[in-house]
């Protein structure tokens, strides 16, 4: 599968994201994707399991405190964008945020982001209007709720904490 960081990730990522003094999104966006080898080197550290190599996940952005958001690739036959959207948090927190880019952009179009999305699954904020009318232009026919991006994603890889969780040592 390829690993080039998409256009239209980049063009999400130019947005500028407001953190509000807590009342925004947090999330820091990257402009590539880690490369193979800090992907590796996290998830050893964030599991404590040495055996893993992290390849199955694309960091593209973090939260404020070190938290990773991931492409996760587990859909064999599916293009990046089609792949999930996952959250690593700094202190342990982790879910699936989102089923795919598009369901992914609509989280931001409700102005919650992928900490948000784990943190605070249930949070009703304003709609942010950049992300929206990017949403709009990008992915029209997914507009939803962030609560039912979240409930679809999580129905969908219901497994994926406990999968994580049996990684750790």
């Amino acid at each position: 599968m390829e690993r080039e960081f998409p256009d239209v990730l980049k063009k999400l990522h130019a947005i500028e994201i407001d953190y509000a003094d807590g009342d925004g999104i947090d999330f820091e966006p990257f402009d590539e994707f880690y490369s193979e080898e800090d992907a590796s080197d996290w998830i050893k550290a964030w599991t404590g399991n040495s055996s893993l190599d992290g390849s199955e996940y694309l960091i593209f952005g973090q939260d404020g405190t070190g938290g990773y958001v991931a492409i996760w690739l587990v859909r064999n036959d599916s293009d990046l964008l089609q792949q999930p959207i996952v959250f690593f948090g700094s202190e342990g927190e982790v879910g699936v945020i989102a089923r795919n880019f598009r369901d992914y952009v609509w989280l931001f179009a409700n102005g919650i982001g992928p900490y948000e999305a784990v943190a605070y699954p249930g949070l009703d904020r304003p709609k942010n209007e950049e992300f929206l009318a990017f949403a709009k232009k990008f992915a029209p026919q997914h507009e939803s709720t962030a609560s039912e991006i979240i409930g679809r994603a999580k129905s969908e890889y219901p497994d994926f904490e406990k999968i994580i969780e049996q990684l750790c040592q």
